[in-house]
Parts: structure tokens; C-alpha cells; sequence
């Protein structure tokens, strides 16, 4: 299901206790007991700008979501984001910055859907949920031919995507100071399908149509 912006708070935390253990997450926010507010309040950042100009996908049970950016159009800046994300990040700002600048430097220009976050509660990982996340929007974007595009932060979740169709789009992204490897991935649309009643009643960019 679609989340509402009175969600905000439970993915933005959602996602910080699913990446917390990991590499990159211990990179960006060494010390463990800051790490989660850290994160989480970095990623409430982002969350806040899907619901303007994304889509949040939300399980049921609320232990799995979602956020994507459709990039077919030039996507708005986040209002006032340095100053944000020196507030969000604290000490830890440069770590941040630096992942920000390794993210655009590997970003497509062609138009696509940008997978921003994947996240499901530590509890409830390996039960599909993310892959019923992912198809759900496959399927919207198979309907309009529109790719795809990730940053897989683990080797597990890059095992994960190249199941979905993902592959690995340009060279992987190093990051500095003895910072993990993470993989910039690419889904190319396959065939279009018949639109299911599910990929009807959202156009691609997660608006009513």
C-alpha cells in the first residue's frame, strides 16, 4: 500500500534499524549508539521529500517499505539540504556528504525510477517481502517501459537485485577513508505486459490515474 505522510517517522526509523548492521551505515556513523538517531534522521529527509515528489510503498504489517524517485523528469532539490543535513548528521556530516557526491558522480542521466530504499525490519528479512515490494513496482514500471535504477550497499542485497533483472551499471563506487563497496544497478524494461487492475489504478510516478 501506498504510505502517508503521517508515516514519515515509522520508515524513516524502519529503514534505520534495517541498515543499521550495515558496512556502509558503520562507515557513515561509526559509534553504534548514535548510529540509529544519525541515520534516522537523515533518511526522515528523504522520506519527507518522496511524499512531495516520490512514492513510499508500505507493507501491511508495516515491516517493509519502499521509497522511489521517478527520474523521467528533473526531480526537485530537497529544500535547504546542506543546512538539513548538517543538523540531521552532526559530526558525521562529511561521511554524508562524501556518500552524496559518490551517488550523483554514478547517477544515469537517462530517464528511469530511482529505488532510494529498500528496508525490512531485521525481524521479518527473508520472508519475500522485499520481493513483493519490488514487483510491485516492476510491474507499474514494465507497463510503461520505464527502467530502473538502485545502489545495491551489500553484497547480499546485490544478489538479491540481479534475481530482479538488475545488473551492474557502470564501476562500483568506492568510497573514501577505507569505506565499503557499494553497486550502482541497472534494469532495462522488458517487455510490456497488460496492465493488472493493480498497475492501473497508479500511473508509474505513484499519482492517481
Amino acid at each position: 500500500m501506498r504510505a502517508g505522510r503521517g508515516d514519515t517517522h515509522h520508515v524513516a526509523d524502519l529503514i534505520a534499524t534495517a541498515f543499521h548492521g550495515l558496512d556502509v551505515a558503520a562507515w557513515l556513523v561509526p559509534e553504534p549508539l548514535e548510529r540509529q538517531r544519525v541515520l534516522y534522521a537523515n533518511f526522515s529527509i528523504f522520506v519527507e521529500h518522496a511524499f512531495n515528489h516520490g512514492d513510499v510503498l508500505l507493507t501491511a504489517d508495516r515491516c517493509g517499505a519502499a521509497v522511489w524517485f521517478p527520474r523521467d523528469s528533473p526531480l526537485p532539490q530537497i529544500p535547504d539540504y546542506e543546512r538539513r543535513r548538517w543538523l540531521a548528521c552532526g559530526p558525521y556530516t562529511d561521511r554524508f556528504q562524501a556518500l552524496d557526491t559518490a551517488f550523483d558522480a554514478h547517477h544515469p542521466t537517462a530517464e528511469h525510477h530511482h529505488l532510494a530504499f529498500l528496508a525490512v525490519h531485521p525481524d521479518r528479512q527473508g520472508h519475500r517481502i522485499g520481493t513483493a515490494l519490488l514487483d510491485r513496482n516492476h510491474e507499474r514500471l514494465e507497463w510503461a517501459g520505464l527502467p530502473a535504477y538502485l545502489e545495491a550497499s551489500s553484497e547480499a542485497s546485490r544478489v538479491l537485485y540481479l534475481r530482479h533483472g538488475y545488473t551492474d551499471h557502470g564501476t562500483p563506487i568506492d568510497l573514501p577513508d577505507g569505506g565499503p563497496r557499494l553497486w550502482p544497478m541497472w534494469r532495462a524494461p522488458r517487455q510490456r505486459r497488460v496492465p493488472t487492475p493493480a498497475s492501473i489504478a497508479m500511473s508509474p510516478n505513484g499519482t492517481a490515474s
